[in-house]
């Protein structure tokens, strides 16, 4: 058994009251998290760590970033402790460029997924291009309303000969010489699949340190066919993901980054949520040495996730470990499974690079 979630202005100022609104944003972030929920009974891919997944979350957050170019690999290894596990992998990058004359920005880039699941090595793959617009809400505020689209390719497909079903029990045990009773003959299958997003971000006030960003998401909005059996009646629900996250300066050299996702597909709800608390070390807070994060996380009925992450420009390295609270733990003992993440940040050297632009989506 694998937890997954499936259910897939102007210079006048009148911007003033929307940044009175998003001040209370922190405390709506741990409202959410303390929202009851149903159990999880689902199978897209997550990821513990799905703060360094943003595209799979939203393509509304393509580009949401401080820098020209992102690529991070997350992989995941899990309930290797229980039964056949599940490996995951999830690699993304994204490219931001001005547009216009004013100060809009365009970001594309691409998504890909690897995930291999249980005995009969249940394989998907998926590669899926990017294209996010982000309109500039103020010519004074960092203030951004972006829309972004995702889609592309995806492929299943299992190993027919590790299949075993109550048609091959011949009353004494397992006869694998009985035929297993299923009628499917084509063993993997192929289909399209899209997600569109948008994302609020915006700078808290006049302090650049103190961000925020709010985002919602509207995954399987073709309701793909999701059949081995070919059948066009069972088909992939769409997925609402809302997500939220805040950052703030506690003095030059330490923050609170708090982010929290929640979604909804069908009947199925999960919610998944916590903070990282950071310290810079060196001697300018602006361009810190290293800068290290540590706190934890909590997917509601499913696994406490403690985290710790280092960052050393451009590259930055998470590792996380899912300690069990379901049901399950009476099997697992508590063991989930680890993550770990890797995350390049950098500029380009060109004229119109964001390495020095006042207004630019970022995070």
């Amino acid at each position: 058994m694998k937890l997954r979630i499936n259910i897939s202005q102007n210079k006048s100022g009148s911007y003033r009251p929307a940044l009175k609104l998003i001040r209370t944003l922190p405390v709506c972030i741990l409202v959410l998290l303390l929202l009851p929920l149903s159990d999880i009974k689902s199978q897209d891919a997550h990821f513990s760590q799905f703060f360094e997944t943003p595209l799979l979350r939203n393509p509304g957050l393509a580009g949401i970033f401080t820098g020209d170019i992102r690529v991070q690999g997350v992989y995941r290894d899990q309930w290797q402790s229980v039964t056949q596990g599940y490996r995951t992998g999830s690699l993304n990058a994204e490219y931001k460029m001005p547009i216009g004359k004013q100060y809009d920005f365009l970001t594309w880039g691409f998504q890909a997924l690897f995930d291999k699941a249980g005995t009969v090595g249940l394989t998907t793959a998926h590669f899926q291009p990017v294209l996010n617009y982000h309109k500039s809400l103020s010519g004074e505020d960092n203030m951004y309303l972006s829309l972004g689209f995702m889609g592309g390719i995806v492929q299943k497909r299992i190993d027919r000969s590790k299949i075993t079903t109550n048609n091959q029990y011949d009353g004494n045990g397992y006869n694998p010489g009985l035929p297993d009773g299923e009628y499917f003959t084509d063993f993997k299958q192929t289909y399209w699949d899209g997600s569109v997003g948008m994302s609020f971000n915006s700078d808290l006030g006049r302090n650049m340190n103190n961000r925020l960003f709010l985002g919602i998401a509207y995954h399987h909005f073709n309701r793909p066919t999701n059949s081995f059996y070919k059948n066009p009646d069972i088909g992939l629900s769409p997925k609402w993901v809302y997500s939220a996250g805040v950052k703030l300066q506690i003095n030059e050299f330490s923050f609170f980054n708090l982010q929290a996702d929640y979604s909804q597909q069908g009947p199925h709800e999960a919610v998944i949520g916590g903070a990282l608390y950071g310290y810079k070390i060196g001697e300018q807070p602006d361009d810190p040495q290293y800068t290290i994060q540590a706190g934890a996380f909590l997917r509601w009925k499913d696994a406490f996730i403690p985290v710790i992450k280092l960052d050393y420009k451009p590259v930055a390295i998470a590792l996380s470990y899912d300690i069990n609270v379901s049901p399950l733990k009476t099997a697992s003992m508590g063991r989930g499974g680890f993550e770990l993440s890797v995350t390049f940040i950098g500029f380009l050297n060109r004229e119109n690079s964001s390495r020095d632009a006042v207004l630019c989506p970022r995070f």
